[in-house]
């Protein structure tokens, strides 16, 4: 029996093991196709319903009046939006230094160490925690024997934004060029001086980026202001270190009225899921936008 002999300059033929993969192929992109679309789908609905439902709501008085005393129309969040905006703040200042510091480090004093693979595998845990698990953590922190707290709240906000803004910080440090270090390297300038003044300053765009996606992760959590800071005062309050009482948020506001029989709750709900998920939405895609710029800039 004789084989026939291999011809290099023979024509290409399909066989049943290329149309296999082809069908596999086909089958791989139309799923993550249709998952895609999926996912879009349901974040349009969820924008359409409450754009329907909330954007009616939106007005001055809205923004800037408080909520009435008992339930009835009329009424605003602006407790929720100063209260938001506090601990927020308060949780992005202690957060983003400790990232960025976080992220210098593995990129460039530890680069390709072991400990620099645990600590992105750290990393990595820390951004999957559930924040119901990082608020119960802070609950027994700070809570238990002291009392609620806006600073609480912050601190437990603080934990869910270090690996993001650690994260982000560190794939834009990865992108400054390497012959910025080499140049500083070459005129003797010590390593941390290098840092601070030239591959810090090169990678701020991407840095204050991935700070406000974190800011719109922090913004939207529920669990932790609920558990944490849920003992609120009437009135517009900016004391988050005051024991025992908290701040009023856009997220703890959307879940108490949304409990409430009350139909004029249920509106300012809506009302203040529109206004938090126009600010989320404005934050990401500005996040986005800005990192693309930067990676331009850095790849340019």
């Amino acid at each position: 029996m004789s084989v026939a002999e291999f011809d290099p300059t023979a024509p290409l033929t399909p066989t049943g093991n290329l149309r296999r993969r082809l069908i596999v192929s086909r089958i791989a992109v139309t799923g993550a196709t249709g998952a895609a679309l999926a996912a879009v789908g349901v974040l349009g609905i969820v924008v359409y319903a409450v754009v329907k439902r909330g954007a009616s709501q939106l007005s001055i008085d809205f923004l800037t009046k408080n909520p009435p005393q008992f339930p009835g129309p009329g009424g605003g969040i602006a407790p929720a939006i100063v209260g938001t905006a506090v601990i927020v703040g308060l949780a992005t200042a202690i957060a983003m230094p400790l990232g960025v510091l976080i992220a210098l480090y593995l990129t460039e004093f530890a680069r390709g160490s072991k400990f620099a693979a645990l600590m992105r595998t750290v990393l990595d845990l820390m951004n999957g925690l559930p924040s119901i698990v990082i608020a119960v953590f802070v609950f027994g922190l700070l809570v238990v024997g002291h009392g609620q707290s806006g600073f609480a709240a912050a601190v437990a906000l603080a934990i869910i934004e270090v690996p993001l803004i650690a994260r982000s910080s560190q794939e834009v440090l990865l992108l400054v060029p390497g012959h910025l270090r080499e140049a500083a390297d070459a005129l003797g300038v010590q390593r941390w001086r290098s840092v601070l003044g030239v591959i810090l300053p090169s990678a701020m765009g991407g840095i204050v980026t991935g700070t406000l996606l974190a800011v719109a992760r922090a913004a939207g959590e529920t669990a932790p202001v609920i558990l944490l800071c849920s003992l609120i005062r009437p009135g517009v309050h900016v004391n988050a270190f005051s024991v025992g009482t908290g701040l009023d948020t856009i997220t703890g506001g959307i879940f108490i009225a949304s409990e409430q029989a009350d139909p004029y709750s249920q509106a300012r709900a809506w009302g203040a899921a529109f206004v938090l998920l126009a600010f989320i939405l404005f934050t990401s895609l500005s996040a986005r936008a800005l990192l693309n710029r930067n990676r331009r800039r850095l790849s340019g």
